[in-house]
């Protein structure tokens, strides 16, 4: 029999993970590919291959999507709202009391999309029932928008907030881009059944998950903008959200100009 062939060893501690590889062999195939691994659990974990081919775990965020827990035939509004209740697919559902859907008409001609719900909406599992919710139908009804004919909705579905101790106030915690992103095939679906004239984007959050990260209401709140929002023509006038005008420290006058950009929204509309 021929000479036996040396069997490499795992490295040692400080040594190279190039002892893995003979002299002259190539680098594993995959590189930046995805592929699964078995794992032990009931799921199985997508990893990334790093350079050179070995495992390299994926961001967690990198998986969030709601797009398995979406109705894929029967699609209404009640049939999604009663799909959302069971979203799973960020981890937001963990703490908020429950998923927030969007409220109003099929047939609205203006859909108002926010950030994300409140304490109180998470409460009553109703978008815009809260202080801002309150402040925005009167805006809406001086600006000439009958807020019976509004459909109200938000980028994200659930509450997120920071809590010092379990029976303290919960304190509203921006949600991230990818969380955003993550809720995006709701806010999809969303568009697609009630098909409004126009969408009013409610400030920066809102703005950022329909139009992009490099989004800023200041530059461009006020005006009527032509896009294309997952897979549809839509036209959109961003203003800020109706609880910026709450936390202002001139209330009337972030009220006044709240109130103008819904006025260019409703001349849009006419």
């Amino acid at each position: 029999m021929g000479a036996d062939r040396a069997v490499p060893r795992a490295p040692e501690s400080g040594q190279s993970r190039s002892l893995f590889r003979g002299a002259g062999e190539r680098a594993p195939k995959g590189r930046g590919e995805l592929r699964e691994q078995p794992q032990t659990t009931r799921t199985r974990q997508r990893i990334r291959t790093a350079p050179g081919g070995y495992p390299q775990p994926m961001t967690p965020e990198d998986d969030y999507t709601a797009q398995p827990f979406v109705p894929k035939r029967g699609r209404s509004l009640t049939a999604l709202r009663d799909a959302a209740a069971g979203c799973r697919g960020c981890p937001l559902h963990r703490d908020a009391t429950q998923t927030v859907f969007g409220a109003g008409k099929a047939s609205a001609r203006v859909m108002l999309v926010g950030e994300q719900p409140g304490d109180q909406e998470d409460r009553q599992g109703r978008p815009f029932v809260g202080p801002a919710g309150k402040l925005l139908d009167r805006a809406l009804a001086e600006a000439g928008i009958d807020p019976a004919d509004a459909y109200v909705t938000n980028a994200v579905k659930h509450f997120k907030f920071t809590q010092a101790e379990p029976r303290k106030r919960r304190i509203h915690k921006a949600p991230t881009l990818r969380e955003a992103t993550a809720c995006g095939p709701w806010l999809a679906a969303e568009l697609a059944l009630v098909e409004p004239e126009l969408i009013v984007v409610l400030g920066a959050t809102a703005g950022k998950a329909l139009l992009g990260s490099s989004f800023r209401v200041t530059q461009v709140r006020g005006t009527v903008l032509e896009e294309e929002i997952h897979g549809r023509p839509e036209r959109l006038v961003p203003t800020v959200h109706p609880s910026a005008v709450l936390r202002a420290d001139d209330r009337e006058g972030a009220y006044r100009g709240l109130v103008s950009d819904l006025e260019v929204a409703a001349g849009a509309l006419t």
